[in-house]
């Protein structure tokens, strides 16, 4: 997709997305043979239930009905939320991965793999997980350290209040 096409798409839903609660954090279109998907991804400090990606739908596709954004020809509108790794890009994004284990990259070589407890403007504070029985540790990395994050998927996290118990 084109710098132009994808501005002009951002341009064009955002606002649709925004009225409805939500935050747009990515658009992109592939060609599937003859077809093209257009995919839309939202999210919001709360998540986005069922109801809420219906109705956003219903709004996207017909705003794009109207205009003549995606050209002539057919197309499929996706619309859905972040995978369960999403990677982390805005600030946002790491406030919203709050009490989840994160993998990050970091710009100077190496990665940590953590939990995210606080994010603040220049960074956030982990708790990296102990090894073979030992204590997990505190860090701090501002967000010129990280080069890249990705929420990690936990099977077998114990709730907080099993923790406690």
């Amino acid at each position: 997709m084109s710098t132009t096409q994808s501005e002009r798409l951002r341009g064009l839903l955002e606002p649709l997305v925004s009225s409805q609660g939500l935050d747009l954090e990515e658009i992109e279109v592939d060609s599937v043979g003859r077809k093209r998907v257009l995919r839309v991804v939202v999210d919001s400090d709360e998540g986005a239930d069922l109801d809420q990606i219906a109705d956003v739908s219903r709004a996207l596709s017909a705003k794009l009905d109207e205009t003549d954004a995606m050209g002539a020809g057919e197309y499929t509108l996706e619309v859905g939320t972040p995978g369960a790794e999403r990677e982390l890009r805005e600030h946002r994004h790491y406030v919203r991965a709050a009490g989840r284990l994160v993998k990050f990259q970091l710009a100077g070589g190496g990665e940590v793999v953590a939990r995210i407890l606080e994010v603040d403007d220049e960074g956030v504070d982990l708790e990296v997980p102990g090894v073979k029985g030992r204590k997990a540790t505190a860090r701090r990395l501002a967000f010129e350290e990280i080069a890249k994050a990705r929420v990690q998927v936990e099977f077998s996290r114990k709730d907080k209040k099993e923790e406690e118990a």
